[in-house]
């Protein structure tokens, strides 16, 4: 009993809490808000109203008092209409509610999804933000009327059985014993229910982050006639969602079974109870009508106390799923540091660097180096060698595990998030193009961009003629990912969008690596030229597109074994001297 009752207060805390920080968010939308509520009063007074007029209809009927039944006939009409009027205010606001306090909730909680660490993403289903967002914010809002609406029917409904009160006490107290009959069987049915949809979240989801696979992957799975062993691989998941929501249903269905039966059977002893009352002469026929037109809304307490019960465990459920995002409870925030560099110049230094994932062997250890201002500067080595490790612990996707990197001489943990990310940004191999026009994939990285200037990024990255070779030109829709594009025109799409941002510091993580050899000469002069105006730092695969850079560092094993121009490594490092013979051969390889 005391772990009931606990159980309960902290329901209600939770309620109380998350009601607060959900109201914060729509309070602006207000006046729709209680217009739906005092929609919501008349609707329900017009229901308590309903069933005294229609007791009084039958009651001039069975009197044979036509004049009169057919006045009130109207008066019934006219309640009827005005009911009817008022239903279909109350919906067409709801939803125009719903629509604008939802939006704010999800552009609140993308807002603080791109707030998340980086690892974060990577470890997580796209699921997991993906069903919150499009509903679990939705069953938020939805709490903040149909609380209402239900306190109403509910004060409603305790109205009616003071009203058989009354009447006969041997009625009210029949329906008291009923009433606690059936609120035992939904308190059951209700905890074994919510036990359950905790789990079927979870399981959603998954799914959820399934589907999304399944569609960013499809083009991959075909080329690789996998369909149907991915199927094989998605089936266990998809029957277990679906099988917990039948456990759900079936729950709910056996205890639908049990509670219908019960309320047949009471009407039953209804029926009996006014007979033999109405046959003693403890209750005439017209009070028994007027009780019996009532006893749908006296059981309808019960009912609706039920419902408020499972909306708030519900709103709770998803209120405290989204606010775990929100607040970063379970889900850690990046963090920066508050330091303005209003003179930033491009100045890198590693010192003792080390750095690895969680519950995974270092990738980087003691890494030591510097990048001098308007200068070119490689990153080669074996593939996993931490090349690209060190690009994301630049930009900040992840934090050193220990050492320092500083930019101009302050450690970037200290430098404010627009700082370092306005004026540092990277073009990484496999670029995310978005379901945008070409023009908006390019404004995502500049707001203000003028024609002149978006022009002038897509002819540095070669992409100009061949976007306006197209139909629509810049206003051209792309696929999901870029789809509609090569590997190669999404390289360089990137690179034009990184262009106009105007960095300081230009990463390229193998960007080029899908190019052509022209293309990729034309793009490798213009990165030469862009050190009068920024530091430009790059990954290459091939070594032949990195000879001409300031200095060249050879990574190995997350360390620094080598560092200087391509002439002096290829007299001074045998590392070096391995790759760049590798790479002839591969290109060897390739022309024959």
């Amino acid at each position: 009993m005391c772990g009931s009752m606990r159980k309960k207060q902290s329901d209600l805390k939770e309620l109380i809490h998350y009601f607060q920080r959900s109201w914060k968010l729509i309070r602006s939308e207000k006046k729709l808000l209680f217009f739906c509520l005092f929609c919501s009063l008349l609707l329900c007074l017009f229901s308590v109203i309903t069933p005294l007029l229609m007791a009084t209809l039958l009651l001039r009927l069975t009197n044979g008092l036509l004049q009169e039944l057919v006045v009130a006939a109207v008066f019934v009409l006219g309640v009827e209409l005005s009911r009817n009027v008022f239903n279909f205010l109350n919906l067409l606001v709801f939803q125009k509610y719903l629509m604008k306090s939802v939006s704010y909730f999800q552009v609140e909680l993308a807002r603080e999804t791109l707030k998340l660490e980086t690892y974060e993403m990577d470890q997580k289903s796209s699921g997991v933000f993906i069903d919150r967002l499009n509903n679990d914010t939705r069953e938020i809002v939805n709490i903040f009327t149909r609380v209402g609406d239900v306190l109403i029917d509910l004060f409603s409904n305790v109205g009616v059985l003071v009203a058989i009160f009354l009447i006969s006490k041997v009625f009210f107290f029949y329906f008291l014993l009923v009433i606690f009959l059936i609120f035992t069987f939904e308190r059951i049915r209700l905890r074994k229910q919510m036990e359950l949809d905790k789990e079927r979240r979870k399981l959603n989801e998954k799914n959820t982050g399934l589907t999304g696979e399944l569609v960013r992957g499809l083009r991959d799975l075909r080329v690789l006639n996998a369909e149907n062993n991915f199927m094989d691989l998605a089936k266990d998941r998809l029957w277990e969602v679906n099988e917990k929501n039948y456990q759900i249903s079936k729950v709910r269905a056996s205890y639908t079974l049990g509670i219908s039966s019960l309320r047949d059977i009471c009407f039953f002893l209804f029926i009996l109870l006014g007979v033999f009352l109405v046959s003693h002469d403890m209750l005439t026929i017209a009070n028994f009508v007027i009780i019996y037109m009532y006893r749908s809304r006296v059981l309808g307490v019960l009912q609706h106390y039920s419902m408020l019960l499972e909306m708030i465990k519900q709103f709770n459920l998803a209120a405290g799923r989204v606010f775990a995002i929100i607040d970063g409870e379970n889900f850690e925030k990046e963090t920066f540091g508050s330091k303005k560099l209003p003179d930033f110049q491009g100045k890198i230094e590693f010192q003792n660097v080390s750095f690895s994932y969680r519950d995974a062997s270092p990738v980087l250890k003691n890494t030591q180096f510097t990048v001098e201002p308007h200068r070119v500067v490689s990153f080669v080595g074996k593939s996993g060698s931490g090349k690209s490790t060190i690009f994301s612990l630049i930009m900040r996707l992840y934090s050193a595990s220990e050492g320092q990197i500083l930019m101009d001489g302050v450690p970037i943990s200290e430098l404010s998030k627009n700082t370092l990310r306005d004026q540092i940004t990277m073009v990484p191999q496999s670029p995310y193009i978005f379901h945008l026009s070409i023009r908006d994939n390019l404004r995502l990285a500049c707001k203000k961009m003028t024609e002149e200037e978006m022009i002038e990024a897509c002819k540095t990255a070669q992409l100009h003629d061949f976007i306006t070779s197209l139909p629509d030109g810049y206003d051209t829709i792309l696929g999901e990912g870029g789809l509609t594009l090569s590997g190669g025109e999404r390289q360089r799409l990137a690179i034009a969008r990184a262009l106009l941002k105007n960095p300081k510091v230009l990463l390229f993580d193998e960007a080029t690596s899908a190019l052509d050899n022209e293309t990729q000469d034309e793009i490798q002069k213009a990165i030469q030229n862009l050190k009068e105006k920024c530091t430009v730092l790059v990954i290459a695969h091939r070594l032949s597109t990195v000879v001409d850079s300031d200095v060249i560092y050879v990574i190995d094993r997350g360390t620094v074994v080598a560092s200087g121009t391509h002439r002096q490594l290829l007299k001074e490092s045998q590392e070096y001297q391995k790759l760049y013979e590798k790479d002839i051969r591969e290109d060897s390889a390739s022309v024959r």
